[in-house]
């Protein structure tokens, strides 16, 4: 009787040592517990749910993505229209200046028996209006002195004379040069000293 005692305790044993004793998570000794249709359930939902949020998400990144190119195509449109006029209407300010003087000269011109003194007069005040016209839009004058250096981004040195004076200066201005903001519009036309 303890024979038959001792092999059924032995077998209770090997029948505990079968079980496994030890579940954490789902796991049971490297074997994967499944779990019931209830228990799938909610996390099914829960990816549904992160599937449609995400699919929110691209939507609205999609439609932000669409107003922002939107926005780049008009401001783009609008830079070349803006271009478009700058460069239609680029001397509008110069020819405003201009047409009091072009107003003079018709006028100097419709005086029947004009006198030397009334001619000389009204070509001076042209000429002031036409250089408050050339200020105004900031065409200036190049006009060196004599005795200047010779500046080749501003003169252009048309001969060379015997001079009293340095070599590569200017000796006799034969015709001004215009700059338009500091950027060359014609260069003046002078003579240059030759060396001694």
């Amino acid at each position: 009787m303890q024979e038959q005692e001792n092999q059924q305790a032995e077998k209770v044993e090997i029948q505990e040592a079968a079980t496994p004793e030890v579940q954490l998570d789902g796991v049971v000794q490297g074997e994967t517990v499944q779990t019931s249709a209830q228990d799938a359930a909610p996390v099914q939902e829960t990816a549904e749910q992160v599937i449609a949020k995400l699919e929110a998400k691209v939507q609205e990144l999609q439609d932000s993505f669409m107003r922002a190119k939107a926005e780049g195509e008009n401001i783009r449109r609008r830079a070349q229209d803006d271009i478009s006029k700058a460069h239609k209407f680029a001397i509008e300010g110069f020819a405003e200046a201009m047409v009091p003087v072009k107003d003079s000269l018709e006028m100097a011109l419709k005086i029947d028996t004009p006198s030397i003194e009334a001619l000389k007069e009204g070509v001076e005040m042209t000429l002031k209006q036409l250089s408050a016209a050339f200020e105004k839009n900031r065409l200036n004058e190049i006009s060196p002195a004599q005795g200047d250096k010779l500046d080749p981004m501003k003169h252009q040195a048309i001969s060379m004379v015997p001079a009293e004076q340095d070599a590569n200066t200017v000796v006799t201005v034969l015709q001004k040069g215009y700059t338009i903001a500091d950027r060359l519009l014609r260069p003046a036309l002078v003579t240059v000293a030759q060396g001694k």
